[in-house]
């Protein structure tokens, strides 16, 4: 197993991985073209994609009908739109910050709340800082990593060149990246009072997951956020961020009290409900094609198929 510090070792080029190279050499290019452009090809991606990616669609629908049934039928077909409109330029926004310049972009860039994280520097606390798959997530952390050190969790890959190239990019800026399943080095990152920046808000297999409110429904919610905070004693830190036009504002905000309590799954709930406030801020740049509410306390789901119809 490599080091959480170093990309594993350069995949061959064996004709079964030209795709993926392919496709990252059009990623590493793309990322090299002026933010107009990128963000115009983006839009023209995510207009395409919602036309023609039918199941991610769906899946987008039925989240956004079960997380604001108050809204009209036109105010979230609006909001499909544009998350699409995200998406597509969240593909340059994820290649810009891997392999691109962010200079033009830092100095737009608006910080709020690096106190909270200079404190707990100073007590030599660790932090995890929470935040939700927002197609800004690239982005903004290698924002913030101009500020602080900071590393990150991530899911790895089955196809080695695209395990090489997520792990490569983001080592440009991160100080370590852990893989989900090195909770032992997540931990004794946090121990030494490292920052480590956290997305529990999908649905993953697995025992350590809870049934917790999400936007009013039933999610299931890994417990790791708790897990850690109970074994390592750090603090756990909600970390917003979006795109507003051409620049980004991150905030940090004050430390969650009284955390960890006894109860997990209070716990848990209260790590969504502040994914829910930060997507509240921004919906349009949520990743809503993930299949968030497809396990349900009764069992699986049948809202993502297409029949039954979902519930709008």
């Amino acid at each position: 197993m490599t080091a959480p510090d170093s990309p594993p070792p350069r995949p061959s080029l064996a004709p079964r991985h030209w795709p993926m190279w392919l496709g990252l050499g059009a990623m590493v290019l793309g990322a090299r073209l002026p933010w107009l452009w990128q963000r115009a090809i983006g839009l023209g991606i995510g207009r395409l994609a919602l036309r023609l990616a039918r199941t991610r669609r769906r899946a987008a629908e039925v989240n956004i009908a079960l997380c604001f049934p108050e809204r009209t039928p036109q105010w979230r077909q609006r909001l499909l739109r544009e998350s699409f409109d995200a998406l597509g330029i969240g593909m340059f926004e994820f290649a810009r910050a891997w392999w691109g310049g962010i200079a033009p972009i830092r100095r737009h860039a608006r910080v709020e709340g690096l106190e909270h994280l200079r404190a707990l520097q100073e007590q030599g606390r660790g932090a995890l800082l929470v935040s939700g798959h927002f197609m800004t997530l690239e982005m903004c952390g290698r924002l913030m990593c101009g500020h602080l050190p900071l590393a990150g969790m991530y899911r790895r890959h089955r196809d080695p060149v695209l395990e090489w190239a997520v792990k490569r990019g983001r080592l440009r800026y991160a100080t370590a990246m852990f893989a989900n399943s090195d909770i032992r080095g997540a931990i004794r990152h946090l121990k030494r009072g490292g920052m480590l920046w956290y997305a529990p808000d999908q649905d993953m297999r697995g025992k350590d997951t809870v049934f917790a409110p999400f936007f009013g429904m039933p999610a299931s919610t890994i417990t790791a956020t708790h897990q850690l905070a109970r074994l390592t004693g750090c603090a756990v830190v909600p970390f917003f961020h979006r795109r507003e036009g051409g620049r980004y504002v991150l905030r940090v905000a004050p430390p969650l009290q009284d955390f960890p309590s006894d109860d997990v799954t209070a716990d848990t709930a209260r790590v969504n409900a502040q994914i829910e406030a930060m997507v509240r801020e921004a919906p349009a740049q949520y990743l809503w094609i993930h299949r968030r509410f497809k396990r349900q306390p009764q069992g699986r789901s049948t809202w993502y198929e297409r029949k039954p119809a979902a519930p709008l």
